[in-house]
């Protein structure tokens, strides 16, 4: 049995054997509907594009090779990849969620529980009290988000997955804020990794994408099956795309994350911030999961102003090179307010049981010089100053 290879490798690899012409080092995007078949009763391996493309094959195998995977199915945008999750339950059943999670996931859940698609209990995945209490009833998937967006909690995969498994239930990680280079969800138990491959896998802020893998070979069929029958299927374009931000994955992390470390660090020393949250940070919660379960902090933080909305936009309206805009993952460091960003369709009343406040700061952390950040964020101090 071959040694498995390192993520830089995988990503680096071209793959050429999928391209059976040529087998071309930089592969080719195929943008066809269909396929030509060899006879009536001979299906080809590649049929019909919206359920299987060459482009989305050598996507998910990269994806599955990263993730320690089965296989999986890449979707049209992350939040597909989110509801194709929630498709295959039965009717009423229970999903127990984080009470701090993504605020479009928090959306989907709740317009699905509204129309009594599927039952949901928001709860602090971090609070082993609350955890348990939610787990006494019946329940049909965990769905788990760590470090959680925006407040970068962490939650200890490995004994939640046991716990779900214990009770009949599945388990799935949202796995876009660090990336299986950062962690392996799989390994730690889970059964299913959901990916907004338009964030940190692409990196180039250029187009959307999303990925649910799963560690079963039957599920894997069944999620194909759902995802063909919804049409949540990528496109070849996409997928290509995103093919082409795995190969500089590797390095774009590694700065990405020594950047936001050296900010996080910067930033905990500012009397004007009230608190910083990030993975990285000696004296954050949960310092001894990060080290058991992940590989590194990532490039994700947030931070808390004094003072309330008035002084959060004070701060962003005053920043010239870090851009205010609601993703992350790419090249360009972006910050948003999440409270009317990111997670203003989770109402107020949730918001606050969540610990989003009105003058918390989301930072995703790109390419630029860390000297060049830092000045531009010490202008929005002096502006707070002024």
């Amino acid at each position: 049995m071959s040694k498995p290879k390192k993520p830089c490798t995988i990503v680096a690899a071209a793959h050429p054997d999928l391209d059976p012409a040529y087998r071309s080092v930089g592969p080719a995007i195929w943008p066809t509907d269909t396929f030509e078949w060899a006879s009536p009763a001979e299906k080809p391996a590649f049929d019909y594009s919206r359920t299987v493309n060459p482009n989305r094959a050598m996507l998910i195998r990269t994806l599955s090779e990263l993730e320690g995977a089965a296989g999986g199915v890449v979707t049209n945008s992350g939040q597909a990849a989110a509801l194709l999750a929630f498709l295959r339950l039965p009717a009423g059943a229970r999903v127990i969620a984080p009470h701090d999670c993504y605020g479009g996931t928090y959306r989907l859940l709740e317009a699905l529980e509204r129309q009594c698609k599927i039952r949901c209990t928001f709860v602090d995945q971090t609070n082993d009290a609350a955890f348990d209490r939610a787990i006494e009833d019946e329940f049909a998937l965990l769905w788990i988000e760590t470090p959680s967006n925006p407040l970068m909690r962490i939650t200890d995969i490995r004994r939640r997955a046991a716990a779900a498994r214990s009770r009949g239930a599945l388990t799935i990680a949202d796995n876009t804020l660090l990336s299986p280079l950062r962690q392996r969800p799989l390994d730690l138990g889970c059964d299913l990794v959901c990916h907004s491959t338009t964030k940190v896998l692409n990196g180039h802020a250029d187009l959307f994408g999303g990925a649910l893998l799963a560690s079963d070979p039957a599920m894997v069929e069944e999620l194909e099956w759902w995802s063909n029958a919804g049409g949540l299927n990528g496109s070849a374009f996409d997928s290509s795309q995103i093919v082409r931000g795995l190969r500089t994955l590797p390095l774009r992390i590694d700065r990405q994350e020594a950047t936001a470390t050296r900010i996080a660090e910067w930033l905990a020393e500012r009397p004007e911030v009230k608190a910083v949250y990030y993975p990285g940070l000696d004296s954050s919660d949960g310092a001894e999961l990060v080290a058991a379960q992940q590989f590194g902090p990532g490039f994700m933080l947030s931070f808390e102003l004094r003072g309330g909305k008035p002084v959060a936009d004070r701060f962003v309206g005053a920043l010239d090179l870090i851009t205010l805009a609601s993703s992350l993952g790419g090249f360009s460091t972006l910050i948003c307010t999440p409270s009317t960003m990111t997670h203003r369709g989770m109402p107020v009343e949730a918001q606050e049981k969540a610990g989003i406040s009105a003058d918390l700061l989301r930072l995703s952390v790109g390419l630029e010089d860390p000297d060049d950040l830092i000045a531009d964020l010490n202008r929005g101090f002096t502006r707070l100053g002024s």
